[in-house]
């Protein structure tokens, strides 16, 4: 089975923490988080949602500038590790169909993100996805943004950074989501997006060069609460 048909499996990722194969995990914040972050104009100190989460250093990023964060993510050894990179030791309780891990302003769900309710999230004011939608393949991927739009409030706000490449090239997570494909998923739910900026970055990334890719474009957009 390819990548693009698993990579809509929990297991898949599960797996991949296992073996140890997180090239996606960054080891800085980033750089459109850090640019773009002030342009989605989020309520101060309010919880932000990140989904598939990992043990992104995003999620400390947004801790340190006041924002409490709660954490979405299948594998247990990522939520473990961002914890004990950290110095915290967690509380751990069950909290609907996922668990619960809490300490220093970070409450992370261990579960799968499709299994979640809205009072498993809490309130949110609202959310960052970097790694999420672009893990999914396309079939996958209408399923997150309606499951993500049922757990956030109305009013809620986010930050997405999307890549894209000629799809032709690589048939592997990140998956290319490209602009219009974007604003399709989105709009269609109500929510306007805006393109904050869209840019090459191949040579931030020599990995995808590597690989074979011709182009691969970061992209970063607002998400704006429901109309």
């Amino acid at each position: 089975m390819s990548d693009e048909i698993d990579a809509g499996r929990p297991a898949f990722w599960v797996a991949r923490w296992e073996a140890g194969r997180t090239g996606f995990h960054q080891d800085r914040p980033n750089v459109m988080l850090q640019r773009h972050w002030a342009a989605v104009d989020a309520p101060a100190a309010c919880p932000v949602l990140v989904p598939l989460c990992g043990k992104s250093l995003d999620m400390v990023w947004l801790r340190e500038r006041g924002y409490p964060v709660v954490g979405v993510e299948v594998a247990e050894r990522a939520v473990a590790a961002f914890f004990a990179e950290r110095g915290l030791e967690p509380t751990r309780r069950p909290q609907g169909a996922a668990i619960c891990w809490e300490a220093g302003g970070y409450r992370i769900l261990q579960g799968d993100l499709f299994a979640l309710e809205p009072q498993d999230v809490g309130p949110v004011g609202a959310w960052y996805d970097r790694a999420a939608l672009v893990a999914l393949p396309r079939e996958a991927r209408q399923r997150y943004v309606a499951q993500l739009d049922r757990l956030l409030p109305p009013q809620a706000v986010g930050l997405l950074v999307a890549v894209d490449y000629p799809p032709e090239e690589m048939e592997a997570p990140p998956f290319s989501v490209p602009p219009e494909e974007v604003e399709a998923l989105w709009a269609g739910r109500g929510r306007p997006v805006k393109l904050l900026a869209r840019e090459e970055a191949l040579q931030r990334e020599p990995r995808f060069r590597e690989r074979g890719l011709s182009a691969f474009r970061e992209a970063a957009y607002r998400i704006g609460p429901r109309r």
